[in-house]
């Protein structure tokens, strides 16, 4: 279990690649999980975003989202350190 949780909803664009094992192979204090909805209704379908830590995380295509939850993983972890 993480200590940074990034939320994916299955509707998401970020679905369509391999985000889970790809940021928690790269970050093992995260946990991803894809739920069915985040109550965000129209916009994983207009860009691709995550929660990260409650926090939402967009970007413009899913490469810029994956940096931006990168960057927002790492202000989390500099808290922790």
């Amino acid at each position: 279990m993480g200590i940074i949780i990034v939320e994916i909803c299955e509707s998401n664009l970020l679905s369509t690649i391999e985000t889970e094992g790809l940021l928690e192979e790269e970050y093992p204090e995260v946990s991803v999980i894809t739920s069915s909805c985040l109550s965000y209704c129209g916009l994983c379908r207009l860009r691709p975003f995550a929660m990260v830590n409650g926090r939402r995380i967009k970007g413009k295509d899913v490469t810029d989202a994956l940096n931006n939850i990168r960057q927002a993983i790492d202000e989390a972890l500099d808290f922790y350190r």
